[in-house]
């Protein structure tokens, strides 16, 4: 077992920067320990106590996760073999618990009309500046490079705004002193919405993630997915994406979810004949769509909440339809592969049985709790704890799923530990946005998109989609979503575009970067997995999750999906002909529906099935429904035939 945990951990550190921490710790891990502990239990306390003021809680919450990371992530990758944990990173810890105080402590006078009237001192600025670069640094180590070089970006242009080479995109500029106390004493850019929401809604629901692989309910969520679906034409591939998409709404990664449930599932699919690379690319998109599955989705989704000013509960209610589709997508190309390559389901015995699946019912209640308050009208917070307390209640019925003291100990250090690269990377996502604030770059990029696109809707979203794949191509989730929802998704807005159906948008196309070639790290992880070529997995797994490129622009151009000014008469039919077209989508690009189909076919099917999922036009949909029904009976006659000519020659 161990073994197997320490291969995980090293596949994760090579496709996944957030996970590339140091394992031999030796007398650094009763610091780290305590440290981890300390900021779960902060952030427990203050979510029952009520929080403090946004500034105060934040640098707490960003105090205790700078501090961790220069302790868990070394200098440079090469260093992670290496025991213990340097000098010099023990005083950066120190630093940026001093700095993240020192706001504490001067909380009063930094937020006082004193400082409007006498400015700040030297010593602020010195704080400031010294904050800005260890959350820089910290973020490079965390998450990785690219979202740093466009921190760094943001604040050249923030400073020499007046002398930017773009006329359009010139600003007064600010000078250095007001750069730094503005990213580092406000509530604008560092301490913004995104670490403001990750010390209050997100740690919790990171936490609560914790708690039920405490708890054993990411077991559970694989014996229901192989219960319901092993036994179908390619189960264990049906149940992998089935089994991961419920991970994946808890964990929120696409590359942590596609190793450790792929570890799993990646080997079951292989030996029931499916090829490496797309064993890894069905593990990789189903893991990647777990961020746009309710009811927790990814981190983004709450920072989604505030900006669009849509409940939390709305938003998980409106994702409702795009992630059916999108796993329907995934769900249909997997039965096609099996179809095509004569793979059938698990046989009755190695299948878990449904008594026993239902006996272990209850380990979803922790879901349903959460569930429950939020349409009751909690808040996140209080749904979140009462979810936490429901996982430990549930865990004490069962001897295997008890927690033991040391379990819950255990359970509150990883609470803080796998929030870490979320903390850094709101942190500098606070940064850019705040610079898009202060200098208004917002609205010029939304006009320079509109420019482009020669004011041409379509190629707005196109060229909105191109934006945030390659921004996804290096930036986390949630980063990328702060970013382009504050750079890109005006763009779309400004042609009267619902401002939720905006977000979504480059929210959708965020996420599945992970799984777009040539940068697609959830299809390289798999590959690692799978000893697959991941190039072929990365093509393997974008087919797969074609939905997701596709089901952006139709609830754009038809927010009916998005739950947006719907009745029933209108919602059911834009439902039922989008899932129809997700059928003959699906067939064209993994070369199978009914039979094999010929290249017309293939072409004609994958048009029918644009027409389909795209109805805002009743003639296109329509249209498309004919040509879809045309091939489906092209297909069925065929396989008819075949069937008959068999059935002669065998006798």
């Amino acid at each position: 077992m161990t073994t197997d945990n320490g291969k995980q951990h090293e596949l994760l550190a090579k496709y996944d920067k957030e996970s590339a921490f140091r394992t031999d710790l030796q007398k650094w891990a009763w610091i780290v320990s305590i440290l981890a502990i300390m900021l779960t239990l902060f952030q427990l306390y203050t979510s029952f106590r009520g929080f403090y003021v946004t500034l105060i809680q934040g640098a707490i919450h960003l105090a205790g996760g700078l501090a961790l990371i220069f302790i868990l992530y070394p200098l440079k990758r090469s260093m992670l073999k290496k025991s213990g944990v340097p000098w010099y990173d023990g005083v950066l810890a120190l630093f940026a618990l001093g700095v993240n105080f020192y706001i504490v402590f001067e909380y009063t006078r930094l937020t006082s009309n004193q400082v409007t009237i006498l400015g700040y001192s030297t010593l602020d600025v010195v704080v400031a500046t010294l904050g800005v670069i260890l959350v820089l640094e910290a973020t490079r180590r965390a998450v990785g490079l690219p979202i740093v070089i466009i921190a760094v970006i943001a604040l050249a242009y923030g400073y020499f705004g007046n002398v930017f080479p773009i006329r359009a995109f010139q600003h007064a500029g600010f000078d250095f002193e007001r750069l730094m106390t503005r990213m580092f004493f406000n509530t604008e850019a560092i301490f913004g919405t995104p670490i403001r929401i990750s010390s209050t809604f997100i740690f919790l629901f990171l936490f609560f993630g914790v708690m039920l692989t405490k708890t054993g309910i990411g077991k559970f969520f694989n014996d229901l997915a192989f219960g319901a679906t092993g036994g179908m034409t390619g189960g264990t591939a049906k149940a992998a994406v089935t089994a991961s998409g419920l991970q994946g709404m808890v964990t929120g990664s696409s590359v942590a979810n596609t190793v450790s449930s792929g570890s799993f599932t990646i080997p079951m699919m292989k030996r029931a004949g499916f090829k490496p690379e797309f064993s890894a690319g069905a593990e990789a998109a189903a893991s990647t769509g777990g961020q746009i599955m309710p009811p927790i989705m990814g981190a983004a989704a709450f920072i989604m909440a505030s900006n669009t000013g849509v409940p939390y509960r709305d938003i998980i209610l409106i994702a409702i339809i795009p992630a059916l589709l999108y796993f329907s997508g995934v769900f249909m190309g997997t039965h096609f592969e099996a179809k095509k390559q004569g793979i059938l389901g698990l046989p009755k015995n190695e299948l878990p049985s449904k008594k026993g699946i239902l006996k272990r019912i209850d380990l979803m209640a922790p879901l349903v709790t959460i569930i429950v308050m939020l349409y009751l009208g909690y808040t996140p917070t209080r749904a979140a704890l009462f979810g936490i307390a429901t996982a430990v209640i549930v865990s004490m019925f069962r001897k295997d799923t008890r927690m033991s003291l040391r379990d819950l100990i255990d359970a509150l250090e990883q609470g803080a530990r796998v929030a870490l690269p979320v903390i850094a990377a709101c942190a500098t996502a606070g940064i850019i946005a705040g610079i898009v604030t202060m200098t208004g770059l917002g609205g010029k990029i939304a006009g320079g998109i509109i420019d482009l696109a020669g004011g041409v809707f379509f190629l707005v979203l196109f060229f909105t989609m191109i934006a945030c794949i390659l921004l996804g191509m290096g930036l986390p989730t949630t980063a990328n979503y702060v970013v382009t929802a504050s750079m890109a998704a005006p763009a779309l807005i400004a042609f009267d575009v619902p401002i939720i159906a905006a977000h979504f948008f480059v929210f959708f196309f965020g996420i599945v970067a992970d799984i777009t070639p040539p940068v697609c790290l959830a299809a390289y992880a798999g590959a690692g997995i799978a000893k697959a070529n991941p190039m072929s997995a990365g093509v393997s797994a974008f087919k797969l999750a074609i939905a997701a490129f596709i089901i952006p622009y139709a609830f754009v151009s038809n927010p009916v999906l998005l739950l947006q000014d719907w009745t029933f008469a209108t919602l059911v039919p834009a439902v039922f002909t989008a899932m129809l077209g997700m059928v003959a989508v699906s067939s064209s690009l993994m070369n199978y529906y009914i039979v094999k189909p010929a290249f017309l076919e293939r072409i004609l099917l994958f048009a029918a099935g644009l027409a389909l999922i795209y109805p805002n036009n009743l003639i296109i949909s329509i249209s498309g429904l004919i040509l879809f029904l045309v091939i489906t009976a092209i297909q069925y006659l065929r396989d008819k035939q075949t069937r008959n000519d068999s059935g002669l020659t065998s006798s």
